[in-house]
């Protein structure tokens, strides 16, 4: 598949891109897209989550009234579960949700995940830019020139670029990404990708390998 590249004035260059079909163009599999994007969100969870079981409680151990003649059931303690405020049963107690998945499945799910990007045509090629200074006012009008204004973004770099990510931080719809530190989370969760030109070379090169 061949993409024309854009430059920063949101203008149609010269120059074309291809992007391999062993990563860009295979048929999606959606079932390894929800697997890596379930691994990435239980990888995220802190699993601190905590309630006190009944011998956790504090409160006396007195027995509340007498075991018969009161013509009701059986009382224990105050820190009953089946009063208020005594202990909880089975709660929730601190663990870790991190699941293991193979390398090749998280590699077909990365692939996927492009593949249904580009059959959507949500995939923008802009030649490798820069900026002096942060400056939120360039990313928008960037945005704007492509179109993509509306549009929940993910922009990929060839590397890490301070001033191109600390001026998109401030924008709600816009997220920055090195190109080896893509995942299928980030790719599903934007409406399009804008991709520097030289991204496409760092993902064939990680894909390939």
């Amino acid at each position: 598949m061949e993409l024309s590249v854009y430059n920063i004035k949101g203008e149609v260059t010269d120059k074309k891109v291809t992007l391999d079909d062993s990563i860009f163009g295979i048929e999606p599999n959606n079932h390894v897209i929800w697997l890596d994007v379930k691994q990435y969100m239980a990888n995220r969870r802190q699993g601190t989550h905590k309630s006190k079981e009944r011998s956790e409680i504090t409160g006396s151990t007195r027995k509340l009234i007498r075991q018969k003649g009161s013509g009701g059931a059986r009382r224990g303690d105050i820190k009953s579960p089946v009063l208020v405020g005594g202990g909880r049963v089975f709660g929730p107690k601190p663990r870790d949700y991190s699941f293991k998945l193979n390398k090749k499945v998280k590699v077909l799910a990365r692939k996927s995940a492009l593949s249904l990007k580009a059959k959507n045509n949500a995939i923008v090629v802009v030649e490798d830019f820069t900026f002096d200074a942060p400056k939120t006012r360039e990313i928008v009008e960037l945005t704007k020139k492509l179109q993509l204004a509306d549009k929940k973004l993910l922009f990929v770099l060839p590397n890490q670029n301070k001033n191109v990510y600390l001026s998109a931080r401030n924008l709600s719809g816009v997220n920055v990404i090195t190109a080896s530190d893509i995942n299928t989370y980030r790719i599903m969760d934007c409406a399009g990708l804008v991709m520097m030109e030289s991204s496409v070379a760092v993902i064939d090169n990680l894909f390939k390998a």
